[in-house]
C-alpha cells in the first residue's frame, strides 16, 4: 500500500512538472511546425520569462500580474529576435544547421545576459506561505503545484480555441501544412509568423513563470528543461501541439516516478531514453505530426 501511495504521489508531482514542460513544448513545436526552426534558445526564453516575473514581483506587483506582464515582455523579445535574426535568415534561405548554431549562440547570449543582470545565485518570488492540500489516502499536493496545473489547463484551452476557432489559428494550420500553397491562397504568411512567435513566446514565458512557483529561479533552469521539451515534442509528433502536451505529461510523470528507483540526478537521462526509443521505433512520434 505504501509503495502504491508513493508512486501515486510521484505521479501527481510529475503531472505538475509535465504541465510546465507542456506549455514550453507547445511553443517549441509551433515554431518548428510553422517556421521549421529547431530553436535551442527556447529554454533560455523560459528562464527570461521567470526572471521578468521575478523583477516585476519584486517591484510590488502581485504574482499573477507579474507573470502576465512578464509574458508580454518576453513576447517582445521573441518578436525582436524575429526581426533581427530569424527573418533575415529565412530570406537568405539558411540551412537547418545554420539555424541550430545561431539558436545555440542566442541561448548562450540570453543566459549570460541574465547572469550579468541578476547574478548566478538562486532567487525566489515573494509569495505568501501556503500549506499543502491533502487528498484521500494521505496524498498531499503543494498549493502552488495545484495552481500550476490549473493555469496549464486554462492555457491549453485558450490555445485550442485559437487554433480551431479563429482565422489566425486556421491560417497557422494551413501554413504548417504547405507554406507555398498557403501563400498562393492569399494567406498573409508574415502575419502568421508574427502570431506564431506571440503564441510561442507567451506560452514559453508563462511556463517559466509557473516553474518559478515550484522551484528556485536560476539562470540555468530553462537549459535543464530543453531536453525534456525536445523529448516531449518528438514523442508527441513534431508540429503537433496536442501531441506535445501529451508527450510532456508522459515525460514529466516518467521523470518523477523514476526517482522511486533512481537518484533524482538521472531525471534527464529518463527523458533522453524516452526520446531515443521513440526515434528508434516511431520516428514520427506517437501522434500525427501536424497542427
Amino acid at each position: 500500500m505504501e509503495v502504491g501511495l508513493a508512486l501515486l504521489q510521484l505521479t501527481l508531482n510529475g503531472i505538475a512538472v509535465g504541465s510546465i514542460i507542456a506549455l514550453a513544448a507547445v511553443g517549441l513545436t509551433l515554431t518548428y511546425g510553422i517556421l521549421r526552426l529547431p530553436n535551442f534558445a527556447h529554454g533560455d526564453f523560459l528562464t527570461l520569462g521567470a526572471y521578468l516575473t521575478l523583477l516585476l514581483n519584486a517591484m510590488g506587483l502581485n504574482i499573477a500580474l507579474a507573470m502576465g506582464l512578464g509574458a508580454m515582455l518576453s513576447i517582445a523579445g521573441f518578436l525582436l529576435c524575429e526581426v533581427l535574426i530569424w527573418s533575415p535568415m529565412r530570406d537568405r534561405r539558411a540551412t537547418s544547421t545554420t539555424l541550430i548554431i545561431i539558436s545555440i549562440g542566442l541561448a548562450l547570449f540570453l543566459r549570460n545576459g541574465i547572469i550579468f543582470i541578476w547574478g548566478s545565485s538562486n532567487q525566489s518570488y515573494a509569495l505568501p506561505v501556503a500549506t499543502a492540500v491533502s487528498f484521500w489516502g494521505g496524498l498531499r499536493m503543494p498549493y502552488y503545484r495545484l495552481i500550476v496545473m490549473g493555469l496549464a489547463v486554462l492555457a491549453v484551452l485558450g490555445l485550442h480555441y485559437i487554433l480551431q476557432n479563429t482565422k489566425i489559428g486556421k491560417a497557422m494550420r494551413a501554413v504548417a501544412d504547405d507554406i507555398d500553397l498557403a501563400s498562393v491562397s492569399g494567406i498573409d504568411v508574415k502575419r502568421v509568423v508574427l502570431w506564431t512567435w506571440v503564441l510561442a513566446g507567451g506560452l514559453t514565458a508563462l511556463s517559466g513563470g509557473m516553474y518559478g512557483l515550484i522551484t528556485a529561479v536560476r539562470p540555468n533552469m530553462g537549459w535543464f528543461l530543453i531536453l525534456p521539451m525536445f523529448a516531449a515534442v518528438i514523442l508527441g509528433g513534431i508540429g503537433n501541439p496536442y501531441g506535445a502536451i501529451a508527450g510532456a505529461l508522459i515525460i514529466g510523470v516518467a521523470q518523477e516516478v523514476s526517482t522511486y528507483w533512481l537518484p533524482s540526478e538521472y531525471k534527464l537521462g529518463v527523458a533522453l531514453v524516452a526520446m531515443v526509443l521513440v526515434l528508434l521505433f516511431r520516428p514520427h512520434g506517437l501522434f500525427r505530426s501536424t497542427i
